[in-house]
């Protein structure tokens, strides 16, 4: 885009050009025209996009759910068992069926966000709740005291859960989360398990690709800054390109890596 702005502005070279070559690229706006759906059709074309994402994201409920194979335009098929990459991966030609499945999405993409998992949980609580409040509306509840009850609700299943909630502190209890998390992978959950006990709790993990076939750990110490040095003359170390501060005298451990 800013090639193009500047390949137009290098060619103009009169106040009249420029009024033109303006007017023309205004007259080539496209202008996409919407369209609207009200009642009962509107919603049951939505709530039928929701079922068919929620639907194939359920199975990969848990513990014990099972691979969805995705097909891929470009390379091989993807096998996974994370719920938010196979609700990403649904789109429908329907318009007002695509409006309910960015619904599932979007509940998807902020559990994923917040917590990192659960997304096939929130996937499945998304559907039950759209479905039976539609057929509370169809039955003639009122949509703001639907709208207080189902607050009040989620109000009562957050309290229940947080008293029911076991904080995890062993090695052992974090494998276990990671691996399920993992889609099962013990290797990787006993990797991030190392991790974490190496880094403790308010520490940062990076997870990056590697160049090998084997799941490597690595543990940084001291402050990592991604820009580089202001000026290259501050590295004491060519060989390693560290820098070793002269501020303190009594520390050799001391120095930034880059």
């Amino acid at each position: 885009m800013y090639r193009a702005a500047s390949k137009l502005a290098s060619s103009v070279s009169s106040q009249t050009s420029r009024k033109l070559v303006c007017s023309r690229v205004l007259c080539n706006r496209n202008y996409v025209a919407k369209e609207i759906s009200f009642g009962v059709g509107a919603r049951a074309a939505m709530l039928q996009g929701v079922s068919e994402v929620a639907d194939a994201v359920r199975v990969t409920m848990g513990p014990k759910g099972r691979n969805v194979i995705i097909e891929s335009s470009r390379g091989y098929p993807k096998v996974t068992k994370d719920g938010v990459t196979v609700a990403k991966s649904i789109k429908f030609k329907d318009k007002a069926k695509n409006v309910g499945a960015d619904l599932v999405k979007q509940v998807a993409n902020a559990t994923n966000k917040v917590a990192g998992d659960g997304t096939t949980c929130a996937t499945v609580l998304t559907q039950a709740i759209l479905l039976e409040g539609c057929k509370s509306l169809a039955a003639g509840v009122n949509v703001m005291d639907l709208r207080k009850g189902i607050n009040m609700a989620v109000d009562t299943v957050i309290s229940d859960l947080k008293s029911r909630a076991v904080m995890i502190n062993t090695p052992e209890e974090i494998t276990q989360v990671a691996t399920i998390s993992a889609n099962g992978e013990h290797e990787i959950g006993e990797l991030i398990a190392r991790a974490m006990e190496k880094v403790g709790k308010e520490g940062v993990i990076t997870v990056t690709d590697g160049n090998t076939l084997d799941n490597e750990l690595e543990v940084v110490e001291g402050m990592k800054l991604g820009r580089g040095y202001v000026s290259p003359y501050f590295v004491t170390d060519q060989k390693t390109q560290k820098c070793v501060s002269p501020l303190y005298p009594f520390s050799n451990s001391f120095y930034f890596k880059w």
